[in-house]
Order: structure tokens, then sequence, then C-alpha cells
């Protein structure tokens, strides 16, 4: 069964491009899109009977200028709209379950900050059992897309690469397999970018000993980089694959590598330890500091 894709609508600017992006992503995988607006209620509040009448056309308004972007810029998109009663971050949780994609928006900061991922989108985020893509403030079509040929901003030119930030201690068959589909989809190249380290006495485990050092040691991850991918590569033929390792951390390698593509793609391992739902330190760079759409692949 194949759902739709789904997006979070408020009324902001983000989740207004996020809405677009959903939109563009509907298209692709010839699915319908949901614009979904969560009405949150605060009980105890002593609200009056008028409060829930003006929350549904508070809601209905918002849908209504969401679906008016999107198809201003995909008139084919099927598009249905929802609403739901928060809050906001169990809502949402609920319909990515039924969701292909779901979409949410993240607010861009000055400098070198990065960007403000709020505390509905991380919740969502570390709970989800299906993909999502976090989508900053004034992403637009034409940033899926290299410059036109006098250096422009194009929806003409080809679509950027896919990146996939890969982590072969502990490769998940999901993540690989919906970052190949995407650079499928957009017929674009798929960069996979494993980042290493020379064992040391802080990385290496109990009893481990580091039998390989430099140039040695990074020839036996490209090794195992082809043979991961390998399976992969064959279902999907037609996607142009750049294997990509670097030495150093893997989350300033992974950001540094996102420079200039249309769409990262990472892993979050869910866990039934009751710790706290949280992402990992790759994860959670790569949403606070990449501009491009980030798409985040739960798996177990």
């Amino acid at each position: 069964m194949q759902w739709p894709v789904v997006t979070g609508v408020d009324g902001s600017a983000e989740s207004l491009a996020a809405a677009e992006w959903a939109a563009r992503e509907a298209v692709r995988r010839e699915l319908p899109l949901r614009l979904l607006h969560v009405r949150n209620w605060h009980p105890g509040r002593g609200e009056g009977e008028s409060a829930p009448a003006a929350r549904r056309a508070l809601a209905r308004q918002r849908l209504r200028q969401a679906e008016q972007r999107v198809r201003a810029g995909c008139p084919e998109v099927r598009v249905d709209t929802e609403q739901v009663e928060g809050p906001a971050t169990q809502a949402l949780v609920a319909a990515a379950g039924h969701a292909e994609v779901l979409a949410l928006g993240s607010r861009g900061l000055s400098g070198v900050a990065g960007f403000l991922v709020g505390s509905v989108a991380l919740g969502v985020v570390a709970r989800a059992e299906r993909p999502v893509v976090l989508v900053r403030a004034g992403e637009e079509a034409a940033d899926e897309h290299y410059p036109a040929d006098d250096g422009g901003p194009s929806t003409r030119s080809g679509l950027r690469d896919v990146v996939l930030g890969i982590d072969l201690a502990d490769p998940s068959d999901e993540v690989i397999e919906f970052a190949f589909n995407e650079a499928r989809l957009r017929d674009a190249r798929l960069r996979v970018v494993h980042a290493w380290q020379e064992p040391g006495p802080l990385t290496l485990g109990p009893g481990e000993v580091g039998l390989t050092a430099g140039p040695r040691q990074a020839d036996e991850w490209r090794g195992f980089l082809s043979a991961v991918l390998q399976p992969w590569h064959d279902k999907y033929a037609d996607v142009r694959l750049l294997e990509t390792l670097t030495e150093g951390r893997p989350s300033g390698v992974l950001v540094r590598a996102a420079t200039g593509a249309g769409l990262l793609v990472v892993g979050h391992r869910l866990t039934d330890r009751p710790v706290g739902p949280r992402t990992g330190q790759v994860t959670h760079a790569a949403m606070h500091h990449v501009g491009c759409p980030v798409a985040v692949v739960p798996h177990w």
C-alpha cells in the first residue's frame, strides 16, 4: 500500500516552503499530497464556547493558503486537506505513520548558526517510524536544480545530487534504499559519503587493536563501502553513483559534503530504551547545519 506525501501546515514561511517541497515530491512519486493542520487544544484554559470554532476557521484559512501555494507551483498535484486536534508532536507522529514521507519546516538563522529546528519537529523526527524531511524557510523549486548556463536560477536544468551519509559500522537497508530511490525519482546522481577515522585510544573498543592505518585502512573502507552498495546499485542500475570516503569527524564531513546538494539523506536508529527520544550526533548536526532539505530515515 502506498500512502500520500504529508506535510504539516501552520501558516509560517517554513511550513509553506515544506508544503511546496512536498508537492514536488508527491508529483515525483505520483502520489497525492495531504496538507495537515494541527489545532492545538489546551484543556483547562477556560476558553469560551467560540474558541473551537475560531480554531477551525483559522485552520481552514491556513490550509487554503498552503493549497493555493502548492497549486501555483505544481498545478498537476492532487491535494487534500485535513484538520486534527493536537498536541502537535503526537498528531504529526501519528500522521507520519500513514505517509510515504512527512515534510516539516525548519527556520533559518543568520551567520554560521545554522537552522533552528523547533521542538515539535525534533520530537517528530525522534519518534516517527516513517521518513521525515526537514525543509528550511526560503527553499524554492530552483534550489533543487543546478544553475542555468548564465549562472541564474533555473527549474529546467538537471537536479542536484542526492547525498547519503552512511555509517559502515551499522549500514541500514531502509536508509540506503530511500536514497537510491530518491536519486532515481530525480534522475540525479547519488553521492554516498562515509567518514572514517584512524583508530586510537578513544575509538578502539575493549580488546581491539588498530591493524591498519593510513592509505591501507582507507582502501579497506572503500572495499567495504562498495560491497555494501553493490546489491542496491544492481537493483537501481540507472542511478549514477559516486562513492566518497573522507577522513575526519562524521558530522563535519557530512555537513561539508551536503553543500550544493539537492537533498541529504541520513538515518535515525529507533530504540525501545526508556531514555526519551533523541537523535544521534551526526543526524543532529545535519538537521541544524545543512542548508538543503534533510531526509531523516528511521530504522531499527
